[in-house]
């Protein structure tokens, strides 16, 4: 699925990008170009890296045991 038309942004290149480390829509932008020109895509980018944080935030039920 595009995420930013403008661009030819897909949801997994955002998710690619959330994977190597971007946090932020303008990291995002500098990085694909996602939100650069008519910015209508910033809700779902922002979206999919909240997405991101939140599943990297989720502890692994094995660890949570260990623990």
């Amino acid at each position: 699925m595009y995420v930013c038309i403008c661009n030819g942004v897909t949801e997994q290149q955002v998710r690619d990008a959330a994977d190597a480390g971007c946090a932020s829509v303008a990291e995002l932008t500098m990085r694909t170009g996602a939100g650069a020109n008519c910015g209508s895509c910033i809700g779902l980018a922002t979206d999919l890296l909240d997405e991101h944080r939140t599943r990297r935030a989720l502890p692994l039920p094995m660890l949570a045991q260990a623990a």
